[in-house]
């Protein structure tokens, strides 16, 4: 590290954000033949328990795990870990609708013109088939299937884009003997209080209640929604978006397996918010975001307990939020990774996304010294903006619901909208549009299935998808189709996978967590 001044990192807090700050920068930084390796102390208190949701992913998650090096059958074993392919909509354009939100594409391009154009073209012909049709990752979904991709483009075989569900405490675990195994420092204390350098304004130490200090020269803030470091010592406003994302609590459970465990996240919704399912190998993880100026503690926590197909293993707890980010990620030598940037609640699944897309970019942003405006400056735009992706898109379910008669729903079918959100609503509604600015984590797929999905149907459709002649569009479109459904049909049951591939002995769900 020649060309940087920092030779000391600190991580406050542990729980999925600290450890897996822990494991990246270790990685980065120490890896067997590295040139000057980093000090990295991750301090963690025994009195605050983390907040422990976020069970499911998105297929960023694969690229991380591929950055530490980490066998994927051993890391999904050590986690009850099981795959997912998508997320099951229930009920969110209109009670007894269902769709699903598959990762990869619809069908594949014709003439580089989106395959979606060429359905909407085809439906205005008469064309019945679903758009989920011609996704491979929808049909494995449905159908309870999975094979690992074959990387090999001589074979012919269409592959699916997968994720993960996993228990997120033994994910910390985890990534805790990871990290260690490179040399990480694990202290246990409380903080006191957090002293800044009176001549430059940086974090110069942490004096931890016993009385001793611990100085580092970058120090990433994980310490959840108290914001320790970012929020309440660097002073970084937090930006409230519950006009946008009323929901502003949880209620959460772990229940009995019951049958085999579907490849996709399931999202119910409910008159006051909605319910989220996570299969895992021995348990499912089940919990109710809600907004509580609509419904009280106990009905929330009856509705959840009702809601579930196997026993409850351990008693409902509570999570209180607010749904925001703060004004910046990044101040002098602070970084916020996590719930101590901001909280989008968990209905796309992207908490450990914007974990790890803080962590990426600021390895790519790394700084040269404690103030490194120049680095900062990039690193800020770069996460506002990932976080404001982020936001649309999660709103764009809320907002695109039919649920008359329930005040929840009537009020985000008719708030106002940020211009982000409208321009890219109108470009699809006019012309079938999901070629969006800023598409990182959700994509032209992502958007097409969602506006599809909760209905939005489009008034045309790209002209370019007219140059191809019918008959060969109806020819292509049919062996999509055909190539879901056979390949699909061909996969082993996800059940008979995971037992094959990565078995897990069951390990006890953990204890209600305290947000």
């Amino acid at each position: 590290m020649a060309q940087t001044g920092i030779k000391d990192i600190v991580i406050v807090g542990g729980g999925t954000a600290g450890w897996m700050s822990a494991a990246f920068l270790s990685r980065i930084f120490n890896s067997e033949g590295s040139a000057s390796p980093m000090r990295i102390t991750l301090i963690e208190s025994p009195d605050i328990r983390t907040v422990g949701v976020g069970e499911a992913t998105i297929p960023p998650i694969i690229f991380f795990n591929q950055i530490l090096g980490v066998n994927e059958a051993d890391f999904m074993r050590r986690t009850q870990g099981s795959i997912k392919l998508g997320i099951d909509f229930v009920g969110w354009q209109r009670e007894g609708h269902r769709y699903i939100h598959p990762f990869g594409a619809f069908g594949a391009p014709i003439n580089g013109v989106s395959f979606h154009a060429y359905w909407l073209r085809a439906r205005q012909a008469g064309l019945k088939a679903d758009i989920s049709d011609y996704s491979l990752s929808a049909q494995a979904a449905y159908k309870g299937k999975f094979r690992l991709p074959n990387n090999d483009p001589r074979s012919g075989v269409p592959n699916v884009n997968y994720a993960y569900h996993f228990d997120a405490n033994l994910y910390a675990q985890f990534l805790r003997g990871f990290a260690e195994a490179r040399g990480v420092r694990r202290l246990e204390g409380t903080i006191k209080t957090a002293e800044l350098d009176p001549h430059d304004g940086t974090i110069s130490h942490l004096v931890l209640t016993d009385g001793s200090e611990l100085k580092g020269d970058l120090f990433i803030d994980c310490t959840g929604f108290r914001s320790l470091l970012l929020g309440q010592t660097m002073g970084v406003n937090f930006q409230d978006w519950s006009h946008y994302l009323p929901c502003n609590r949880a209620v959460a459970t772990t229940d009995e397996r019951v049958g085999p465990p579907p490849p996709y996240t399931r999202a119910t919704a409910k008159k006051a918010g909605w319910i989220w399912r996570i299969p895992l190998q021995h348990r499912t993880g089940t919990g109710y975001v809600f907004n509580d100026a609509e419904i009280s503690e106990d009905e929330a926590a009856h509705t959840l307990v009702q809601s579930l197909e196997g026993r409850s293993l351990v008693d409902p707890w509570f999570l209180r939020f607010t749904a925001g980010r703060r004004r910046v990620a990044r101040v002098k030598n602070c970084v916020a990774i996590g719930l101590s940037l901001g909280f989008l609640e968990p209905l796309e699944s992207t908490t450990i996304h914007l974990i790890q897309h803080g962590l990426i970019k600021l390895a790519a942003t790394f700084p040269i010294a404690k103030i490194d405006e120049t680095s900062a400056k990039l690193y800020n735009e770069i996460m506002v903006a990932e976080v404001e992706q982020v936001r649309d898109f999660v709103m764009a379910h809320y907002v695109l619901n039919e649920r008359k008669g329930e005040a929840l729903w009537d009020y985000v079918r008719h708030m106002d909208i940020p211009d982000s959100l409208k321009f890219k609503f109108d470009l699809f509604r006019e012309r079938g549009l999901a070629i969006y600015p800023d598409q990182t984590v959700f994509r032209e797929e992502n958007w097409v299935a969602i506006m599809l999905g909760q209905g939005l149907m489009p008034k045309a459709y790209d002209p370019v998808a007219n140059t191809l002649d019918g008959a060969r569009m109806k020819q292509h479109l049919d062996y999509m189709r055909r190539v879901c459904a056979e390949t699909s049909d061909q996969m082993p049951t996800l059940d008979e996978f995971l037992r094959k591939y990565c078995p897990a002995p069951f390990v006890a769900p953990p204890s209600p967590q305290k947000a």
